[in-house]
């Protein structure tokens, strides 16, 4: 009996078998068990195929429906709080170690990738989705009763640190559908310019912004001209990569005033790796790679002071669960144009981006940033 790729026999899948139920239990997952975390294997292909591709295989399975749970984000947290993804380790992760490590995946060629993957996929999905201003960002849940109040209170602290006034002349670089700059116009006052590299969002920032003293381009980072008051940056700098980081920081100081201030909002990696996950990288987010607080400190030195520094990442998890609940609610309206198979794509990437924060994998920081003369 020959075998291809994971397709094994049945004696193999056995074996493949015992260890994935060893590998579960040391996090209190079971197969087939009562509890709404443990999982059903409908495939047993699963098995093999989830110890030869990682992280891969496990998300990949679960879109072709091989496997199911009734509570995906605490499956997923409670593999990653006992740190199991550390202990299967495949070819995959050591040939995108080692590019990582020599090549450039964000540069400026690749700089519309994700926009055109990731962003472009349907204005009505992220319209669903999101709150009324299509802020696709952490929210800040202190004393917010929803998403949307939550999201305006994002946007005011981020507004609060820059101390906005009427007439400044405002860049924000990754401006999404341009809901910060609309809030921005409206209650303080300003100019701005917004850049985005998804010609989707671009589009509807336009409309949104229209008859508001705002500019929005379809523009990579590296790209930006002109010359403002303030500069912020939200849910961009992901998507940015090491190797242009110090790049990203010039370019963005030659954009600011002397004595302008530039506010930061990322998601960081507490303990940050060479590479994007497999996952992420195929289906989600192309090119992109989370930053680590000595990656930004390091671009920035010389260039900019850190003038306060805020941790928000226990906000993102009630903000992704939001987010779950929107998408579950217009699944029908939304379904057909897409499959079944997204449908699990995606609700694998919002538990799992979860369960991320829940377990302190990742946090979500605000840098303040004045510049250095």
């Amino acid at each position: 009996m020959t075998t291809t790729g994971w397709q094994l026999t049945h004696v193999h899948g056995s074996r493949w078998r015992r260890r994935v139920d060893h590998l579960l239990a040391e996090c209190g997952v079971a197969i087939d068990g009562p509890a709404a975390h443990d999982i059903r294997v409908r495939r047993e292909d699963f098995y093999a195929r989830v110890l030869a591709e990682g992280s891969l295989g496990l998300g990949e399975s679960y879109m072709d429906g091989w496997w199911d749970t009734d509570d995906l984000e605490e499956f997923v947290y409670r593999l990653l709080a006992a740190r199991i993804d550390e202990r299967v380790h495949t070819w995959r992760d050591l040939v995108d170690g080692l590019l990582a490590a020599v090549y450039n995946r964000q540069r400026r060629a690749r700089a519309f990738a994700v926009g055109e993957r990731h962003y472009d996929i349907g204005n009505d999905l992220y319209e669903r989705m999101l709150d009324p201003l299509m802020i696709y960002s952490c929210a800040y849940w202190p004393g917010a009763t929803d998403l949307a109040q939550a999201q305006v209170a994002k946007l005011e602290l981020v507004f609060g640190k820059l101390g906005l006034r009427a007439g400044d002349r405002v860049l924000d670089v990754g401006c999404g559908w341009g809901g910060a700059l609309k809030l921005a116009a409206e209650r303080h006052g300003v100019r701005g310019v917004g850049i985005t590299v998804s010609r989707q969002q671009a589009d509807y920032a336009r409309r949104v912004c229209a008859g508001l003293p705002i500019e929005i381009r379809l523009q990579d980072y590296r790209d930006s001209n002109g010359e403002f008051d303030h500069l912020f940056s939200i849910g961009m700098f992901e998507h940015v990569g090491p190797r242009n980081y110090r790049r990203y920081f010039e370019s963005l100081r030659r954009r600011l005033r002397p004595q302008g201030r530039f506010l930061l909002h990322t998601i960081g990696a507490l303990r940050p790796s060479r590479a994007n996950d497999p996952w992420i990288e195929r289906h989600i987010f192309p090119n992109s790679k989370l930053p680590g607080q000595s990656e930004i400190l390091a671009a920035a030195e010389g260039l900019f002071a850190v003038a306060g520094w805020q941790r928000l990442g226990p906000n993102y998890v009630r903000t992704l669960r939001e987010w779950r609940a929107n998408f579950e609610r217009a699944w029908p309206s939304l379904c057909a144009t897409r499959s079944e198979r997204f449908r699990r794509m995606w609700r694998f990437y919002l538990c799992s981006s979860a369960a991320s924060f829940r377990c302190g994998r990742n946090d979500v920081w605000q840098v303040l940033f004045e510049p250095l003369t």
